[in-house]
């Protein structure tokens, strides 16, 4: 494979699509495969499909964003723990290592009758096999009074790029013993971030810089996972600070108000000095374009991820009905995996072996005190099933915790080097 420089790429990618995608799709020599959504699913698909098709498939990326910002992860910024400038990676190493054609331009639309995706430039770039790992949208409506004009007030932050430094910097500028309050979303979210791991990184950077401050959770569900971990954490690391407020309690939200930096409930109107309100979910609108999804996820099958709606389209991590798995990165991951080796398979008649899927969410409660759950997965007959899982206990020792912690340390690492090497 020809290797290019890091400038002959540069200058490549501002091309957008006509100077990536079309050459060799042009020839007609090879299948073509494009993927949209260059995450945790869409560039370990891309990676792993250009690799070990060894150059039998043409593989097409297409991402509107140049430098990618992991959304797990900014947590750990949020807290301290890591520069922002960690959690960013570029696809430098998807085009020269892998030969995959990285488009930054917008998907827009999909014709699936004439297997072309339309970008927002006006170009179009045709497939055998489409891929499909948009993410999330999000819901605004879901909460009343919030919407995309707001969020620099109210950051969400649930998306990667720069939110997560605009919702810190509005931390450290609270006032002395001010309130931050925090609206988490209903199920089913993505997570990572997890809306309750946040609420520790925020608490650990009040601790040390404003530690009368109060942090208040108006949360829409009446429990949520890991519970009496955090909980159990908060008493423990933050006695005081942190208040939980479940919908019985609170009587629902019934109205924020940016301008006034107030969420109204039944119970009270509280005051915020600084707010985190995160708006119900749904499949990245690419997803919904191409006709894929059943209201507002796209339902796949257990052992490949292709659609249930076009068998030429595949649907995989938070936009994807997985059932059992989380909508995580790693999730996404492992389901990247499964769905290259289907989609090789096809392409090329080779070996497509049994789908296997796995998923672990490590969180950082404070300094060394790391905690995780998990699970082993596997294709059921409709859906897909938990084969074993597992989660962390109240009363580990504080080896056990700092080990945990370490351990999503090198999953970031692996992780992070599996989607973009």
């Amino acid at each position: 494979m020809r290797k290019i420089s890091r400038r002959q790429f540069s200058q490549a990618v501002c091309l957008g699509a006509g100077a990536l995608a079309f050459p060799n799709i042009a020839l007609g020599a090879r299948p073509r495969v494009v993927v949209v959504g260059g995450g945790a699913g869409g560039a370990t698909a891309a990676r792993y499909i250009a690799k070990d098709s060894k150059g039998a498939v043409d593989v097409t990326l297409i991402e509107a964003s140049k430098r990618y910002y992991t959304c797990f992860y900014s947590n750990l910024y949020l807290g301290g723990y890591r520069k922002y400038a960690s959690i960013g990676h570029n696809y430098y190493g998807l085009a020269v290592n892998h030969g995959v054609n990285v488009v930054h331009e917008w998907a827009a639309f999909v014709d699936p009758t004439n297997k072309v995706v339309k970008l927002a430039s006006g170009a179009s770039v045709p497939y055998d096999r489409l891929i499909l790992s948009p993410g999330i949208d999000f819901k605004y409506d879901s909460v009343p009074g919030y919407s995309p004009e707001v969020q620099s007030k109210m950051p969400h932050a649930w998306k990667s790029g720069t939110q997560a430094q605009l919702l810190k910097r509005q931390v450290l500028n609270m006032k002395k013993g001010g309130n931050f309050v925090m609206v988490p979303p209903t199920n089913p979210y993505r997570c990572p971030p997890g809306p309750y791991e946040r609420v520790s990184m925020v608490a650990h950077l009040l601790k040390r810089s404003n530690p009368t401050a109060k942090i208040i959770v108006l949360d829409p569900k009446p429990k949520f996972s890991k519970q009496g971990l955090f909980m159990d954490g908060w008493t423990r690391h933050y006695s005081g600070m942190i208040e939980w407020i479940d919908p019985q309690a609170h009587g629902g939200i019934k109205n924020v108000d940016a301008t006034k930096m107030e969420i109204t409930t039944d119970l009270d109107t509280f005051k915020a000095d600084a707010a985190c309100v995160i708006p119900a979910q749904k499949a990245g609108g690419i997803a919904m374009a191409a006709g894929v999804n059943d209201g507002d996820w796209c339902p796949v099958n257990p052992n490949s991820m292709a659609s249930k709606a076009d068998p030429n389209i595949y649907v995989l991590g938070d936009a994807s009905v997985a059932k059992s798995m989380p909508k995580s990165g790693f999730s996404a991951n492992s389901q990247a995996k499964v769905v290259a080796n289907a989609v090789r398979g096809e392409l090329t008649s080779s070996k497509v072996f049994p789908a296997r899927y796995s998923n672990t969410c490590w969180s950082l409660i404070a300094t060394n005190d790391g905690i995780k759950v998990g699970a082993s997965y596997k294709p059921g007959d409709s859906k897909i099933d938990v084969v074993s899982k597992f989660v962390s206990k109240n009363g580990e020792s504080a080896e056990t915790r700092k080990a945990t912690y370490e351990e999503s340390i090198d999953w970031y690492s692996g992780m992070t080097a599996d989607m973009f090497a």
